[in-house]
């Protein structure tokens, strides 16, 4: 349900990128720096598609190379200043679109999708400490 109102309001809002970078820099702000084998991973793809999607982001300045600090033969990607500003603006246009609609909703209704948003919230929390020791375990095998 979650992918289908996300799909939604990326259709209907007035955002200047493709979809498919704005979910790049999405993945980037999660993750952090990361390097295009563990973007790619993450994003179910092969290493030369991400790099290409990679090169485009970083074409328009959205996202920059740094050395890897753990193997200074490697980089990272991160997101650029202006990256990061037009990742909070698509963010804000899909929210626009979604307002109307939450605004609409009896206060019943609001308090039940906060406490949704906040269980879900707690989900991804634990899931990701979950997640957590296979990837320290995956970095230390590098």
């Amino acid at each position: 349900m979650i992918a289908r109102i996300n799909r939604w309001a990326t259709r209907q809002a007035d955002v200047r990128i493709p979809p498919a970078q704005g979910r790049l820099l999405a993945q980037i702000d999660e993750l952090g720096p990361a390097r295009i084998g563990d973007l790619a991973r993450a994003d179910h793809c092969s290493q030369p598609t991400m790099t290409t999607q990679v090169q485009r982001l970083e074409e328009r300045g959205w996202v920059g190379r740094v050395s890897d600090p753990a193997d200074a033969r490697a980089v990272l990607i991160s997101l650029t200043d202006e990256g990061r500003t037009l990742l909070t603006d698509v963010r804000r246009e899909r929210a626009e679109v979604l307002r109307p609609y939450v605004g609409a909703l009896s206060d019943d209704q609001r308090t039940r999708l906060v406490d949704a948003v906040a269980t879900l919230n707690d989900l991804l929390v634990a899931a990701a400490a979950a997640a957590e020791p296979s990837r320290t375990q995956e970095k230390e095998n590098r």
